[in-house]
């Protein structure tokens, strides 16, 4: 290979760039560069050629035409081992461009500035510099294409060792290190005209997520699977205090829990077993809430994930650390409540800032499916009541709770409630009444009295007849069934009021 004698810079980040551009003129290499950069490197003492001298063309457009002409891309696209590419370019008056250092735009920083309109958005759009970047890497076997100032001392040590070339294997990572980079900016780009177009994510025929690798985790849902956590931005929205390392598993849990927790207003405690909760309550504070929650499974809240929707306090963090928990995510916590925490080495002190909305993305059939996140809809004028029984207004408070509950517990779902608190639930099964039957014989005490939701209608009167033997008061269901008069019917049978929320909550 040839050694390098000529680099093209134009960067937005000019990070440690004049170091770098001094470097390649004390080995010989000329320097074409553009507006900013080129001043930048002037002032500093190396001799640049502007790129508008060098092809004879101004910049035109105010500056959206610098680089796109047949001198910077013949020079470098040229393959120097094909002898037609070679009197081309002479004949055209073309010389090779053997480095292209080149980082983009700032858009991403751009977009995150308050109230920034679409004009300035817009012009943010790099044109000539991905093009240039692409180029380059296209043209690897000849040209060394540099995208991030994190490179740039690599790149001068082995330009010192190899007599001022770069070799082929430098070369095709620096190449496959743009095409992310490149890729990477264009999704930001996609997903933030779709924002401000009012185009939704699923109806578009190319689906972009900017997902940055954020932690490597030691293993998957099994340690035979590896796995890493992604994140939109390179940072993180949750901030870990203390304990050992999050596993896949935790995370999941967190979500659930934290899931959960956001979806009540007043104080609520959140206990997570394999992304379900076995207790979850609301209180007058958290403490209470908590103490409620874990009283529904306590067997079940060893091992668990704990999450609470506002600040962790010292006594409920002795209260916590009665039980061994794996984790606990909060929105704030109490000095005093870290200091008991962090006694417990390995437990894993989550504080989570507010989340956006997200959507809902998982593997299936060699694809992806992609849905809104399930956030809740349903208000209590909405809903009808069925029955001739009407619901109390404790009634009607419990039922209210019990349905947010049952979103967060997975399909078939069946949640017994009584005081704002979870006293029995039913997870997971293949049929309703299998999950309602295990939810009576995990209640923690009498169900007499308390009230049923269910994440779905009944395709059966089956539920609402057990129901009837254990003394449940009412029940919530979204309704839809053909054969919902059947259960109403045996409501008005046994006098359970029942309302239907027209809206469902399957949580496969």
């Amino acid at each position: 290979m040839a050694k390098i004698r000529r680099a093209l810079i134009s960067v937005h980040n000019k990070s440690g760039i004049a170091v770098f551009a001094k470097e390649l003129a004390t080995l010989g290499v000329e320097i074409l560069s553009t507006g900013g950069t080129a001043k930048l490197l002037e002032k500093e003492g190396i001799k640049v050629k502007e790129v508008s001298d060098y092809t004879g063309s101004p910049e035109i457009l105010d500056g959206r035409v610098k680089t796109l002409h047949p001198k910077i891309h013949g020079g470098i696209l040229a393959k120097r081992d094909n002898k037609e590419h070679i009197k081309q370019t002479r004949d055209l008056g073309i010389d090779f461009i053997d480095m292209v250092v080149i980082n983009l735009y700032p858009f991403e920083e751009v977009i995150k500035k308050p109230d920034v309109g679409l004009d300035e958005v817009i012009e943010n759009i790099d044109i000539g510099g991905p093009t240039m970047l692409r180029s380059a890497a296209k043209n690897f076997q000849d040209v060394a294409v540099v995208s991030s100032p994190e490179d740039y001392d690599v790149i001068i040590k082995e330009l010192k060792e190899n007599g001022g070339d770069i070799s082929l294997e430098t070369r095709k990572k620096l190449a496959a290190k743009v095409f992310g980079y490149t890729f990477r900016y264009d999704s930001i780009i996609s997903s933030e005209l779709n924002k401000r177009f009012n185009i939704k994510a699923e109806t578009s025929s190319i689906i972009f997520q900017k997902l940055e690798k954020l932690q490597q985790l030691r293993y998957g849902e099994n340690p035979h699977q590896n796995a890493a956590f992604y994140g939109k931005t390179s940072k993180k929205s949750f901030e870990q205090l203390g304990g050992k390392e999050l596993s896949f598993n935790n995370i999941l849990d967190l979500d659930a829990a934290w899931t959960a927790a956001r979806d009540f207003s007043e104080p609520v405690a959140v206990i997570i077993k394999h992304t379900n909760p076995c207790g979850l309550a609301c209180g007058k504070d958290l403490l209470s809430a908590y103490k409620k929650a874990h009283f529904c499974d306590p067997v079940s809240a060893f091992g668990s994930v704990v999450g609470f929707n506002g600040k962790v306090s010292k006594a409920l963090a002795e209260e916590i650390t009665k039980t061994f928990v794996e984790a606990v995510i909060a929105p704030e916590y109490e000095q005093d409540a870290l200091v008991i925490f962090q006694k417990k080495e390995n437990l894993r002190i989550i504080k989570m800032a507010a989340m956006s909305r997200q959507m809902d993305i998982r593997c299936a059939l060699d694809g992806y499916l992609l849905q809104d996140k399930d956030y809740f809809k349903s208000e209590k004028k909405d809903m009808k009541i069925t029955t001739q029984v009407k619901p109390t207004e404790d009634q009607w408070r419990d039922l209210l709770f019990a349905w947010k509950v049952a979103k967060n517990v997975k399909s078939n779902a069946i949640v017994l409630c009584k005081d704002s608190s979870t006293i029995g639930v039913g997870a997971g099964q293949m049929s309703r009444i299998d999950s309602m039957k295990i939810a009576l014989s995990k209640a923690c005490q009498s169900p007499k009295g308390a009230v049923l939701a269910s994440d779905a209608f009944f395709p059966f009167n089956d539920v609402v007849e057990e129901a009837a033997k254990a003394g449940i008061s009412a029940i919530i269901q979204p309704g839809g069934s053909r054969r919902d008069q059947d259960s109403i019917d045996a409501c008005n049978k046994h006098g359970i009021a029942m309302v239907f929320t027209g809206e469902r909550h399957f949580r496969h």
